[in-house]
């Protein structure tokens, strides 16, 4: 079994930056590739951003050149910088893992509990 928590969520000011991670525990897995998703109220779940193994990253249009994602491998821990944030941001963020057990090479993924993130002046 692996767990991913969540840190970072908050109230923020428009325009205002926050910074979210993700750190994953357990054992006989590997870390594969890792993302960020969000839901807002009334609407559905949303890929925000992954990063491959390497260190590749794609993100979603909206938040383009305001977030990035990143990772340490070692820490099995993944992060969202938010900067420039809008009203529209306001969501529940989620962190979602892909992993690789070594015994048998099977894949499983797994997602975060959730981190309420409120952009409002």
């Amino acid at each position: 079994q692996v767990h991913l928590a969540e840190f970072g969520g908050g109230l923020v000011q428009p325009g205002g930056s926050l910074r979210l991670s993700c750190a994953a525990s357990g054992s006989g897995f590997r870390m594969n590739f890792m993302g960020w998703y969000r839901q807002a109220p009334g609407k559905e779940r949303e890929r925000i951003a992954i990063i491959t193994t390497s260190g590749g990253t794609d993100y979603a249009d909206s938040v383009k050149g305001r977030f990035s994602i990143s990772r340490e491998n070692v820490k099995n821990t993944a992060y969202l910088q938010m900067n420039n944030l809008r009203p529209d941001d306001t969501a529940v963020y989620y962190c979602y893992a892909n992993v690789i057990r070594p015994v048998d090479i099977s894949s499983s993924s797994y997602w975060g509990q959730g981190t309420q993130v409120t952009v409002s002046s």
